[in-house]
């Protein structure tokens, strides 16, 4: 798999923003921003495949879930 550029103008307080919680964690704003963006996509995905499975299977009180499960 190979990497694209992606280039974005935001304002500075924004970056600022972004260096401490990078910083917090050790990381480059790059990298925290790739994490970030990696970790939105999973919840989405995962959001995704749960309400598949409601479909299929029925509501979450049919299935035996309680909602907090899920969440």
């Amino acid at each position: 798999m190979g990497s694209t550029v992606l280039s974005l103008r935001i304002d500075g307080e924004l970056l600022d923003r972004l260096r401490q919680h990078a910083a917090k964690r050790g990381m480059s704003v790059q990298d925290y921003v790739v994490r970030t963006l990696i970790r939105d996509d999973f919840d989405e995905r995962f959001k995704a495949a749960v309400d598949e499975t409601e479909k299929f299977y029925g509501s979450q009180e049919t299935a035996g879930i309680r909602a907090e499960e899920v969440t």
